[in-house]
């Protein structure tokens, strides 16, 4: 293989890479219809290359007992990426490295509406504990990222 092959080739394998990861980044967020902050946050996740399809529900509850989403663990809204399950406000950092690193676990989730977090007002007053969904939906949940 000559240079111009070799350069050839490593393009359109590049192409065919980016184009995997276009297609891996599609979001299915499910929110209450009237939620303006769980809006702000599709905005922020399109802001950072994701395809987000929002779907306005009145029953999240059957979504989160459909995914295995421990009570505990319950956020503003709850977005389907990749096969995993995110939970509430989560940061870009931490999905990107969900997706990275692919764990056998259900998804993670930033519980409640943490002020300042992605998609809500306010200022970050400390810093924001990541968890895992995991196997087990009692206990005490596992830590996946501080941020």
């Amino acid at each position: 293989m000559n240079r111009r092959s070799f350069l050839g080739w490593l393009a359109a394998a590049a192409a065919a890479s980016s184009a995997s990861a276009q297609s891996a980044r599609r979001a299915t967020l499910y929110k209450n219809p009237q939620c303006g902050c769980c809006e702000d946050y599709a905005d922020y996740l399109r802001g950072r290359g994701y395809k987000v399809e929002v779907i306005p529900t009145h029953d999240l509850d059957a979504v989160r007992s459909r995914h295995r989403v421990p009570d505990l663990l319950y956020g503003c809204h709850t977005t389907l990426i990749d096969g995993y399950v995110v939970e509430g406000h989560v940061p870009a950092g931490a999905i990107e490295r969900l997706l990275r690193e692919r764990p056998r676990i259900r998804g993670i989730s930033l519980p409640g509406m943490p002020q300042g977090s992605p998609g809500m007002t306010g200022r970050k007053k400390e810093p924001f504990t990541i968890y895992e969904i995991g196997a087990r939906t009692t206990g005490k949940p596992r830590v996946y990222a501080v941020e």
